[in-house]
C-alpha cells in the first residue's frame, strides 16, 4: 500500500469513527448523560480532525504536533468509550466495535509517531 493510500484509508477510518461516535453521543444526549456525550464527541472527532490538519501541515515539527494531538485524543475517547460501556449507559454491543476500532486508530498512530521519532534521530 503507498503513501498515498495509507494516508486516504486512515482518514477514512477515522471520518467512519467520528460518524459512528456522534450517533452514540446524540443518544447520550437524549437522556440525563450529556456531558459525557459531549466529552466524547469532543475528543474522538478530535482525532481525524487533527489528522486532517497533519496533512495540510507546512513542516514535519507540525505534521508530528498533529498526530500527537490526534493520538493523546484517542486515549481520552478510549477513556470515554470504556465509562459508558462500563456504567451501561449503552450497550456493550454498540460500543465493543467502537472501542476496538479507537485503540486500532490509537495503535497506527503511535507507530506513526514512533516512526517519525526514529528518523530524527537517525537525522540529528
Amino acid at each position: 500500500m503507498g503513501e498515498n493510500s495509507f494516508k486516504e484509508l486512515l482518514l477514512k477510518r477515522s471520518y467512519k469513527f467520528s460518524l459512528e461516535v456522534i450517533k452514540i453521543s446524540s443518544d447520550l444526549k437524549k437522556g440525563q448523560w450529556f456531558s459525557l456525550g459531549d466529552q466524547l464527541l469532543r475528543s474522538a472527532t478530535s482525532i481525524g480532525a487533527n489528522i486532517a490538519e497533519a496533512q495540510g501541515s507546512s513542516s514535519r515539527r507540525e505534521f508530528k504536533t498533529f498526530l500527537h494531538h490526534a493520538f493523546k485524543s484517542s486515549w481520552e475517547a478510549r477513556y470515554w468509550l470504556g465509562l459508558i460501556r462500563d456504567s451501561k449507559l449503552i450497550s456493550s454491543k454498540r460500543v465493543d466495535p467502537l472501542l476496538k476500532e479507537c485503540q486500532e486508530l490509537s495503535k497506527i498512530l503511535s507507530s506513526i509517531l514512533i516512526s517519525l521519532k526514529g528518523k530524527k534521530i537517525l537525522n540529528s
